[in-house]
């Protein structure tokens, strides 16, 4: 037996899932097939509720460069190139991280390098085969070819993910021949650049605000002036003629000229690359039949994809390895309930399963042509009601997601990922978030009588205590998994015996103490 876990895969989401398995005891090995990590732009940041949970692990400061907590949006997005106004919500769930993917490697590679994880790289996996013990991989590395088993096996290895079709698992979806995707780091020159909004004002044409997708009856279109980076111009088109030749900045100008109308003065990137020039035609939106097949598990890119690019695909797969690593680690401590790990499948695939919704809805919105036009006429009136957009929004940030617990009428902070508090301990003020870092099980205890600990008498050695003052009104204790689920809540000052053993369930469910 080489390890506990193999990880197939050293990209951000087979990495984060190294870290959490770490942080949990377990020590897994990472193969990775490429000798140095991608440096190729892909996603360009975090979006929505995953911005919280980097926030638990502590890796929101190092990507960020600010000490200061996430903030969410509380002001105006986008669905489908349509506004979406944020200011109408109570508290906005669209929490938003400007950080590349290249960037976010380096942070998971520094974690998990300070947590002892053992990650190879040049090591390609040719053969996965199971049986009721263990997981077997043929890996093809620098000293040749080796034979290795481990009890588990996690294919993070991306879309075309050998472990899921070593595994025979199927990857379902809807294929799109008719887009064509452009996208370029360039220079913009200022006169075009509205001083107030940052919004870019071609000449000729109205301002096009920054960071937000703009659509034509022709295509779309978006700029992105990210911090120390060239702008990023992006534009989307329907029917275009095919084309092996590469693409050059030229292309890039004649297509915005199409989707807007008029000219966009674009020059070639400044400064040190990688940058971005880059043609996409088509893409796919498939997510996979199962994410488990016994011994085997599917992450990220793996068990799903979508034709909007890597940013969905990269906030899913860093939850989808933050919902397993505990659920594993438990398995190979002998620590897990029954049917603990099955539900990952179940909790992921759901997640996935919206996220499918909400690209392929925005993808028929943003359709060429008068139809689709008025489509979006109809659908910007529903957009001025507060709960058409609280609902995108919970959308949009993952946030509308929640997990069975298996509780008949739970409070309603079960399931959902845990709110953002600020407890008063006897040591002072503290973040809930601060208190997350370990990846521990937490118990808060907001309770007048701090009767809740008392109730975990066999579990006090798997559950992390905090006694605290602070908790908003009809919310008074919070049973926390790792990855940040409320797993039981209540909220009477005094709890009584029945939700005490609301408790002693929960707790036995998922951490079996």
């Amino acid at each position: 037996m080489t390890a506990d876990v193999i990880i197939v895969g050293g990209g951000p989401n087979g990495l984060m899932l190294a870290c959490e398995l770490s942080l949990a005891g377990i020590r897994p090995l990472v193969l990775e097939q490429h000798l140095e990590p991608a440096t190729e732009p892909r996603a360009n940041g975090l979006l929505g509720q995953v911005v919280r949970l980097v926030d638990h692990r502590g890796l929101y400061e190092p990507l960020s460069g600010s000490p200061e907590p996430p903030q969410p949006n509380s002001a105006y997005f986008m669905f489908a190139a349509m506004a979406l106004d944020l200011g109408l919500l109570d508290a906005s769930p669209v929490f938003g991280l400007a950080a590349p993917q290249h960037r976010i490697v380096e942070v998971l590679q520094e974690r998990a390098h300070a947590l002892g994880v053992d990650v190879r790289r040049g090591h390609r996996v040719t053969s996965v085969t199971q049986d009721e013990d263990a997981v077997t991989v043929d890996v093809a590395g620098p000293e040749g070819d080796q034979l290795l088993r481990a009890r588990y096996v996690v294919g993070a290895d991306g879309a075309h993910s050998v472990v899921r079709k070593l595994s025979g698992i199927r990857f379902p979806g809807v294929s799109y021949d008719r887009r064509t995707n452009r996208s370029a780091h360039a220079t913009v020159p200022a006169d075009p650049i509205d001083p107030d909004s940052g919004a870019l004002v071609p000449p000729g044409h109205g301002p096009v605000l920054p960071f937000l997708p703009y659509r034509t009856d022709q295509g779309g279109f978006s700029y992105a002036p990210f911090p120390g980076r060239p702008p990023l111009v992006s534009t989307t088109e329907w029917d275009q003629p095919g084309t092996e030749e590469p693409m050059t900045l030229d292309e890039m100008r004649a297509s915005i000229r199409r989707v807007l109308g008029v000219d966009v003065p674009l020059g070639p990137p400044a400064g040190a690359g990688p940058h971005v020039l880059r043609r996409q035609t088509g893409g796919n939106t498939r997510v996979a039949d199962r994410f488990r097949d016994r011994r085997v598990f599917l992450v990220g890119d793996a068990a799903h994809v979508y034709a909007s690019g890597g940013g969905p695909g990269l906030n899913l797969g860093l939850q989808d390895a933050a919902n397993l690593g505990w659920k594993l680690a438990a398995a190979l401590r002998g620590t897990a309930s029954p049917g603990l790990l099955d539900t990952y499948d179940t909790e992921r695939r759901e997640s996935a399963r919206r996220m499918v919704l909400n690209a392929r809805a925005q993808s028929a919105l943003d359709a060429p042509g008068s139809d689709s036009t008025a489509l979006r006429e109809l659908f910007a009136e529903l957009l001025t009601d507060r709960q058409v957009v609280q609902r995108l929004a919970d959308l949009i940030a993952g946030s509308d997601v929640r997990y069975d617990m298996g509780v008949t009428d739970p409070h309603p902070a079960v399931g959902r990922f845990a709110p953002e508090l600020r407890l008063v301990t006897g040591s002072g003020t503290v973040r809930l978030a601060e208190l997350a870092r370990n990846a521990r099980p937490l118990l808060v205890d907001l309770t007048d009588n701090q009767s809740l600990a008392p109730a975990l008498t066999e579990g006090q050695d798997a559950v992390d205590l905090v006694v605290a003052h602070g908790g908003p009104d009809g919310l008074t204790g919070l049973l926390i998994r790792p990855d940040g689920y409320v797993a039981w809540a209540c909220g009477s000052p005094c709890p009584d015996a029945a939700e005490l053993t609301g408790l002693r369930a929960a707790a036995q469910r998922w951490f079996a103490c």
